[in-house]
């Protein structure tokens, strides 16, 4: 009997698999939306004021450290919790991949989110003169406690290794 429990229990790991594909189809999703922000705002660059230039960069660069964050947590997330990738030794391999054990992409994911709260943040300020004080009080304690959260989950693991 607690060999059929472990057997199912280690075979249920692959559930997340279409968990990761269903990622894969969100990082398709913000490829579209990356393109259509970018195809809507290519015959206006020449009138848009250069802060809402800024602002529309800000937003495509969020796009992107999204689909990183996407990329990186559906392939090291596969491989740690579901099956190895085997890539063709021909073909291109990401250089991490197979190296990315849980705890570096905690780190990994957690710096992520606060470069994406800082993108926020700056995008926030850049528009301050149309956003509330009290929004941007929220937004910076918000912030904040994405770094202290980045910042004690990298202390913890590193309290953890020296044991």
């Amino acid at each position: 009997m607690e060999k059929i429990v472990e057997n199912l229990l280690y075979a249920s790991r692959w559930v997340l698999a279409p968990i990761y594909v269903g990622l894969s189809a969100a990082l398709f999703l913000l490829g579209v939306k990356f393109f259509q922000e970018v195809l809507h705002t290519i015959p206006l660059v020449v009138e848009m004021k250069e802060s809402d230039l800024v602002l529309l960069v800000l937003s495509l660069v969020d796009i992107a450290l999204v689909g990183g964050l996407l990329v990186m947590v559906m392939l090291s997330g596969y491989e740690n919790f579901v099956s190895r990738i085997d890539v063709a030794e021909d073909a291109e391999k990401l250089s991490w991949l197979g190296k990315l054990e849980f705890g570096s992409l905690k780190q990994k994911v957690a710096a992520s989110i606060v470069a994406i709260s800082s993108i926020h943040l700056l995008k926030a300020f850049m528009n301050a003169q149309h956003t509330p004080n009290d929004k941007l009080m929220w937004y910076v304690i918000i912030h904040l406690t994405f770094v202290l959260s980045a910042i004690g989950m990298a202390w913890v693991d590193k309290m953890n290794a020296h044991k």
